[in-house]
This record gives structure tokens, sequence and C-alpha cells, in this order.
């Protein structure tokens, strides 16, 4: 199958769920990417969505609002992991819609450019690409309660654009400073090099839930019955390898524990002496607190 243009959960298949074993309330910190030119990015991310430079040191700089979201480090010359595992994209999600209509009403104006537009019944998302072709997802949650216990209807359909810039008085004037410092990572998406031994990774070691399913073509798991916070796919990395040196790629993604207790606990189950880990198709994972 080729890959579609904007895919996320596509008609992903209910799956037989387990007891997830990780914590109920753990999330997703800091996306850690390698970028070819610091300058560059940080002048793309502060101008697409205002994040604000957190700290910055030797070609490395930490963004974000409230918390850290993401932490570039300069690689001159690297070039994109085309072709490999790796990161698909890491995903904003902003607290309410208006703040999503808000900066789409910005990349309108701002000309900026987009890769697709979509809803997916559970949520409502944009994507984009930056200068090293990272993906970025940035979307907002349809209120739980609306879709709590049907994620199996995960889909991808196309977006109303018209109502959701209908949250905004007047889109072409609306002001816009940067997405809201709430904003926190919701889901990280990654491209990987076999779906089965992924979900065995992620559900039978780490304790994720696996909520849908597209045969062994991509897979979505989550803690606390979240709709996803771990994707992966094969739709352009299947049977790949990891990236090379010298690539902008994926360093890590961050999964962060209740507490220090549940975080050795974890530790302890999976036997890994350090919190740094991979999985079967490379991608690193620090697990914190």
């Amino acid at each position: 199958m080729d890959m579609p243009l904007d895919p996320e959960e596509l008609e992903a298949s209910a799956a037989a769920q387990i007891a997830a074993e990780i914590p109920a309330a753990t999330t997703l910190g800091a996306v850690h990417l390698t970028v070819a030119d610091l300058d560059r990015s940080l002048a793309y991310y502060r101008e697409t969505f205002g994040l604000r430079v957190l700290s910055q040191d030797d070609g490395r700089a930490a963004l974000g609002g409230d918390t850290e979201l993401l932490v570039l480090v300069e690689e001159p010359g690297a070039r994109p992991a085309l072709g490999h595992t790796g990161l698909y994209h890491f995903a904003l999600l902003v607290p309410e819609r208006a703040d999503l209509a808000r900066w789409l009403a910005h990349a309108a104006r701002e000309r900026i450019p987009l890769v697709g537009l979509s809803d997916h019944f559970v949520s409502e998302a944009i994507y984009l690409s930056d200068p090293d072709q990272h993906g970025i997802e940035i979307y907002w949650d349809r209120p739980r309660e609306t879709w709590e216990g049907q994620v199996a209807r995960m889909g991808t359909w196309p977006l109303d654009v018209q109502s959701l810039l209908s949250e905004l008085a007047d889109p072409a004037t609306e002001p816009f400073d940067g997405i809201p410092s709430a904003t926190v990572m919701g889901h990280v998406h990654f491209k990987v090099a076999d779906v089965g031994s992924t979900v065995g990774f992620y559900r039978d070691r780490l304790g994720f839930g696996l909520m849908a399913q597209l045969g062994s073509q991509a897979a979505f798991l989550s803690a606390g019955g979240y709709h996803h916070h771990v994707g992966a796919n094969t739709w352009e990395s299947a049977g790949a390898p990891p990236p090379p040196p010298g690539s902008a790629a994926l360093r890590q993604a961050t999964v962060v524990l209740p507490g220090r207790r549940e975080l050795d606990e974890l530790l302890g189950r999976i036997g890994a002496d350090e919190p740094l880990v991979r999985d079967p198709s490379g991608n690193a994972l620090l697990l914190t607190t």
C-alpha cells in the first residue's frame, strides 16, 4: 500500500486491548531532534509556533512554553533521514479548539506550507514539516466524553476548515502571540521497521495499552485509555534501518512517569539498567519523571 498523503489513524481497527501496566498518568515530554542549522530551526519554531527559547548553549537549544517541548541539537550539514526508521511526527496538543483555529489563521496569513488538515473523530489536526523535514502535528482533542470507548472510530477525514475558523470573530485579523504556554507533547508517531515487534515492545514490555491497529502497517498505543501517546507505522520504513550518522533525525522521545517509584518499577520490570531504552527499530526513549 502506498503511503497515504495525510495519514494518522486512518481506519484503524479496534485492537484486542490488554490491561496496560504502565501508569495511567504517564505522559510524553520533550522530543530531541538533530538539525542541520540551529539558527534556521530556531527562527522557524519561533515564527511558526511562537515557541520560546528556554535555554541555549553550545549548539543546543530547548524550546517550549510552560514546559520543555523540543530540544534541538545542531549537526552542521545533517541531511533529512528519509527512508529510515525514526520520527514520523511529533504532535503539539493545544488546549482549546480556538487555539487551533488561531494558529491556522496565522499559518494562512503567513503562508506557512502545510502537509495536510484532518479530522480524526477524536481530534482535529494540522500537519507540516520543519526545514529538516521533521514531521509536526498541531492538534486539539475533542472532549474525551465524546470519544472515550469509541477509539476504534479513529480515522482520517477532511478537516472542516470553515467550521474551525468560525471559532474566531475575524480570522484575517485575529492576533497570534504564539501557541498557548500550556501546550503539551500530546503524542509521538514513529517510523518503524516492523509493527509486530513494535507492539511487542510498547505493549508487552513497557505496558502501553494497544488502542487500535492497521494490520501490519500501523499501531496506536496509550496510557490511561487516551486515544494514543505512541503511533508507529511502516509506510515509508518497512524493513528499514535506523538513520546513519550525520542525519537530521530523532535523537530521543521522552516518556514521563508519575513518580520515582513508578519509574523504578518500570525499569525493574523491563530489566533496564539505565533510563534510555530503544525500541526494536532503534528509536530512543528516555524514561523519566
